[in-house]
């Protein structure tokens, strides 16, 4: 359960409706997820997350696809169950096959694991990286 709840339409406040329609409209869907709900309680907070995710999943250099993928992977390494289920369900809306899950996971792994090695060890930046 969400630490406050979750906000429902026909509970929300004329502010947080004005938010839920417009990810409804932008989505084109008729339902609202629990982040959103949550996010509620906060109506600033609800208004400034959404406005910033809008803008940046929006059509630009990298296709839909690219970006929730990204968004997958990025949410798997911070362990947020929530968001990998969501964008999960964004990603394989947008395309996504079950070998590019597969192997998307394979990378996320890979990238962990070599970045903790490296950190751990504390491998100098090469100079041709650096150019």
């Amino acid at each position: 359960m969400a630490t406050l709840g979750l906000i429902e339409y026909i509970d929300a406040s004329p502010e947080v409706r004005a938010v839920y329609e417009d990810i409804m409209a932008t989505r084109k869907t008729d339902w609202i997820n629990n982040f959103w709900k949550a996010l509620a309680h906060d109506p600033a907070t609800l208004r400034r997350t959404w406005e910033s995710i809008k803008t940046i999943m929006a059509p630009g250099a990298l296709d839909a696809l690219t970006k929730e993928m990204i968004y997958l992977a990025v949410s798997a390494t911070n362990l947020c169950a929530y968001c990998v289920a969501s964008h999960t369900a964004a990603a394989r809306k947008a395309g996504m096959t079950d070998a590019q899950l597969a192997e998307l996971m394979a990378v996320v792994g890979m990238a962990n694991e070599s970045n903790r090695l490296a950190g751990g060890y504390q491998v100098e930046i090469d100079d041709r990286f650096k150019t």
